[in-house]
């Protein structure tokens, strides 16, 4: 195989770094983009403080109270649970795509049920465990 030459390697060079100038240049409008928009609003927007305004809003229910509400830790564990299979359910779209090819099917069916099983797992742990109660 014969040696590049200093030519050959600028041009492969040029080539390889106009490809990032493209994405550099689109980044860059996207941001000025975002920039100019966030700039119109502000010059664009009325800007007339009342006491009503400067209130704080919620589901139109006048503030009563303190600012702080205890929250309980249920409905935390409920997201984290709604969070882990999300994530499985979008595991499962890219996994039936490669089940259908051929010589695959086999080796995504074991995959699959190994990490179903690892869910179970964690859902058979929430329920000893006694999250899924709801009282």
């Amino acid at each position: 195989m014969p040696e590049p030459t200093v030519s050959t390697v600028t041009v492969l060079a040029a080539d390889y770094f106009r490809s990032y100038s493209v994405v550099g240049l689109l980044a860059a409008l996207g941001v000025l983009f975002v920039a100019v928009a966030f700039g119109a609003g502000r010059l664009l927007r009325p800007v007339v403080p009342t006491p009503e305004k400067l209130l704080t809003y919620e589901c139109g229910v006048d503030p009563v109270g303190e600012g702080w509400a205890h929250t309980q830790v249920r409905y935390y564990v409920y997201a984290f649970l709604y969070v882990i299979f999300a994530v499985d359910s979008i595991f499962l779209f890219p996994w039936a795509t490669v089940f259908a090819a051929a010589g695959y099917g086999a080796t995504t069916l074991v995959e699959m049920f190994i990490f179903l099983g690892f869910l179970a797992v964690g859902l058979l742990y929430a329920y000893k465990k006694g999250v899924l109660e709801w009282t």
